[in-house]
């Protein structure tokens, strides 16, 4: 996959500051999700890895999508075709998001807890992350018996283990040394 993000980087790139620039970052975010939602088709996967010129690759993919795709949309699929890089769609659909939500000052953060959390304390951990992360929040609240008591909390690359769980494992790992 780290390959399909290298390919897909500059064309996520380049279609999102053109967004930006037009005012239309959500338009681009769903034609790019759609677009990639096509490229994950069977068919159009062994299509596009076929021997198809590029001209007949974008004419179908083009004609696939529809009313889905704009004037700029479209000129981006024909870029990507006659480059050979229209299998790297959804990688482009992904990074754009991505971008999107650093543009956003937007964050998903995952919370993992023993028993399925009140809707106050849910708040409390939303305002309380939004304050540390300076961003808006979007919690994922998911249960693993496993935590056994409190939260795990992943945002980003951040992990904060505040579980039964993980203390047991600090503790015995610390008396283990």
């Amino acid at each position: 996959m780290s390959e399909m993000t290298t390919i897909a980087r500059p064309y996520a790139k380049a279609a999102f500051e053109f967004a930006v620039e037009k005012g239309t970052v959500d338009e681009w975010a769903e034609m790019l999700f759609f677009a990639g939602e096509v490229t994950k088709n069977e068919t159009m996967k062994s299509f596009l890895s076929g021997s198809a010129s590029a001209e007949n690759a974008a004419e179908l993919f083009v004609k696939v999508c529809g009313e889905q795709l704009n004037e700029y949309g479209q000129n981006l699929v024909k870029i990507m075709a006659e480059n050979g890089r229209l299998p790297a769609m959804s990688a482009v659909a992904e990074l754009y998001a991505e971008f999107r939500a650093e543009y956003a000052k937007e964050m998903t953060v995952d919370v993992i807890s023993a028993t399925t959390l009140p809707e106050a304390q849910v708040e409390k951990i939303r305002t309380a992350l939004e304050k540390r992360l300076a961003r808006k929040v979007k919690l994922n609240c998911s249960v693993d018996i496993n935590v056994v008591g409190g939260l795990v909390i992943k945002a980003g690359d951040t992990v904060i283990d505040g579980s039964l769980r993980g203390k047991l494992d600090r503790l015995s790992t610390a008396l283990q040394s």
